[in-house]
C-alpha cells in the first residue's frame, strides 16, 4: 500500500488543546470543545493549495477538563459513508459512558464531504466540471478519512511523552469499521485499540460478491416481515399498483416511484426495522382505500426516512467503498439485481401481476444503490452526471494491506452479527480471521445497529480485549 507523508501539527507557541478560541459547552456527563481541521484534499500533494476543513467535537469527561493533555482519546468512526456524526446530547449513557468509564476523552469526527467537514452536496460542487467533480470527490473514501484522522491525532497527541498515550482507541460502526481496518493497514504504530461494531469489512476488490450475498439476505429478511406483518402483503401490491400508474411528486420536489418505495426496505436492518416500515405501509394503504391518492403527511414521512438527498455520498460514493485496485463498480447493486434477482425484487405491475401465485409479495429492497435514483430523488438529480462518472472510475487504490494485517499486533475485538442485512456475516467472518489477533464476538441478538440499541456491546468488545471473557 503506498504511503503518503503527513503534514505536521502547524507550528505554532499554542497547542490546540490549549486554545482559548474554540468554542466550548457543557452537556450531561462532559464538555464539548468544537474544532475545525485544516487537512490537504490529496494527501499525495500535501503542499498543494487545495485543502478542507475537518470537524470533531472533543468531549472531555465533567470534572477533567484539566486533564485534556493526559486523558488517552477515544476516536468515533461514524457508519456510511456519508453520514456525520450525530450530536449525542449527553454522554451519560450508551457506548459514550463506558468509553468515559474506561477513563478515556471522545472524539466525534465528521468524516470528510460530511457534516461540517467541507459538505459534498449539490451547491457545493455546482461551479466545477463533471471531470473536476469525479476527481474531487475521489479524494473523500477511507483511505483519505484515515489519513485526516492520522493528521488530528498528531495535533492533538503533540507532546505527549508516553507512547501509548500518543496513540488513539478507536470505536468503529459499520462503514467506521471499514475505516478502522484501513487505518490498522496503514498506522498501525498509531493505534492503542480498536473496536469494531458490525462493520469487519469484506476484503473484495469490487462490489459484485457482496451484493450477490447481501440480497439473500434481504430476500429472508422480507419473508420474515411478511410473516410478522402478512396483511401488508396485499397493501403493498395494491401501493405499488397505484405507483406504476401514477406519477406521485414528492413534497420536496422528488418522485416516489414503486422502486423508490421498495427502497423503505433498507430499515430491516435494523432494530425495529419491521415496525417503522409497517407504519408507512398503513398509512399509505389507508389513503389509498379512503382518497384514492397518498397523503402529503404520509409522503413526508416517507421522504424523511430516506438519507439519499441529506446525505448523497451515501448514495454517490456507497458502492466506491468495495473498490480496490482500479475496478470501478458500474452500479453493481442495479447488475447483480437484473441478472440474478429480478423477479424477486420486480417492481413492474404488469410482471407482478403474470406472477403465478396472484398473492405472491412485492419484496423491498435494503442497504443498495441505483442509477434510477439519480431521476427519482431531487437532491441526487443535480449530481447525476458526478454520481455516473464515479460508477465508472477506475482511479480507486488500495484500502488494505493484507500483509500488515495478517502481521497485525494492534489489540482489536469486532461483533459480526449473524443475521446482519448490510455486512455479509461469512465475508466478515474471513476477514476477521485474516487479521491476527481479531477477537471476533458472533452474535443473533442484534441487528445492525447494535451499538446504538445496547450498551451491551461496547462493554462487551471492551472485556474482550482485557481478557474477562474466555470462553466464546
Amino acid at each position: 500500500m503506498t504511503q503518503f507523508s503527513l503534514p505536521l501539527a502547524p507550528a505554532t507557541s499554542v497547542h490546540e488543546l490549549d486554545r482559548d478560541d474554540v468554542e466550548s459547552y457543557y452537556i450531561p456527563g462532559g464538555k464539548v470543545y468544537e474544532r475545525f481541521f485544516e487537512c490537504p484534499l490529496d494527501y499525495r500533494q500535501s503542499q498543494s493549495s487545495q485543502r478542507i476543513c475537518v470537524f470533531a467535537r472533543h468531549i472531555v469527561p465533567l470534572g477533567k477538563e484539566n486533564q485534556m493533555h493526559k486523558l488517552p482519546f477515544i476516536l468515533y468512526l461514524q457508519g456510511g459513508p456519508g453520514f456525520e456524526c450525530r450530536f449525542p446530547g449527553s454522554v451519560k449513557s450508551g457506548w459514550y459512558a463506558t468509553a468515559i468509564e474506561e477513563n478515556y476523552q471522545i472524539l466525534l469526527v465528521d468524516q470528510r464531504g460530511t457534516g461540517l467537514s467541507s459538505p459534498i452536496n449539490a451547491n457545493t460542487l455546482k461551479h466545477s466540471t463533471v471531470a473536476a467533480q469525479v476527481e474531487y470527490v475521489s479524494h473523500f473514501r477511507a483511505d483519505n478519512i484515515v489519513r485526516d484522522c492520522e493528521s488530528i491525532r498528531q495535533i492533538l497527541c503533540q507532546g505527549r511523552t508516553d507512547p501509548e498515550l500518543q496513540k488513539f482507541a478507536l470505536l468503529g460502526q459499520s462503514f467506521g469499521g471499514f475505516c478502522i481496518t484501513t487505518y490498522l493497514s496503514m498506522f498501525p504504530s498509531s493505534i492503542s485499540r480498536a473496536l469494531i461494531t458490525g462493520g469487519v469489512p469484506p476484503l473484495v476488490d469490487r462490489p459484485d460478491p457482496v451484493y450477490q450475498a447481501t440480497y439473500q439476505h434481504m430476500i429472508v429478511r422480507n419473508q420474515q416481515y411478511y410473516a410478522k406483518y402478512p396483511r401488508d402483503v396485499a397493501r403493498v401490491r395494491a401501493i405499488i399498483k397505484h405507483l406504476n400508474f401514477v406519477d406521485v411528486a414528492l413534497p420536496d420536489g422528488g418522485r416516489l416511484s414503486p422502486r423508490r418505495f421498495q427502497q423503505l426496505g433498507l430499515s430491516f436492518g435494523f432494530t425495529g426495522g419491521f415496525d417503522s416500515v409497517h407504519q408507512h405501509v398503513l398509512r399509505a394503504a389507508s389513503d389509498l382505500e379512503t382518497a384514492g391518492c397518498l397523503s402529503t403527511h404520509t409522503l413526508a414521512a416517507i421522504s424523511a426516512d430516506q438519507d439519499f438527498d441529506t446525505n448523497p455520498l451515501y448514495c454517490i460514493l456507497h458502492e466506491s467503498i468495495y473498490c480496490q485496485n482500479g475496478n470501478a463498480s458500474n452500479w453493481a447493486a442495479h447488475r447483480i439485481r437484473k441478472e440474478h434477482f429480478a423477479d424477486q425484487f420486480e417492481h413492474r405491475w404488469d410482471h407482478i401481476e403474470r406472477r403465478d401465485d396472484p398473492n405472491s409479495p412485492v419484496f423491498f429492497t435494503g442497504e443498495t444503490v441505483y442509477p434510477w435514483m439519480l431521476d427519482d430523488y431531487a437532491e441526487l438529480r443535480k449530481l447525476k452526471d458526478v454520481a455516473h462518472g464515479l460508477a465508472e472510475y477506475t482511479g480507486w487504490g488500495q484500502l488494505y494491506d493484507t500483509d500488515v494485517l495478517a502481521a497485525n499486533t494492534v489489540p482489536v475485538a469486532g461483533v459480526s452479527y449473524y443475521n446482519d442485512m448490510f455486512v455479509d456475516f461469512s465475508l466478515s467472518e474471513r476477514t476477521a480471521q485474516s487479521i491476527k489477533g481479531f477477537h471476533q464476538w458472533v452474535t443473533n441478538e442484534f441487528h445492525h445497529n447494535g451499538l446504538a440499541v445496547s450498551a451491551r456491546v461496547p462493554k462487551y468488545l471492551f472485556q474482550l480485549l482485557k481478557g474477562d471473557i474466555t470462553d466464546l
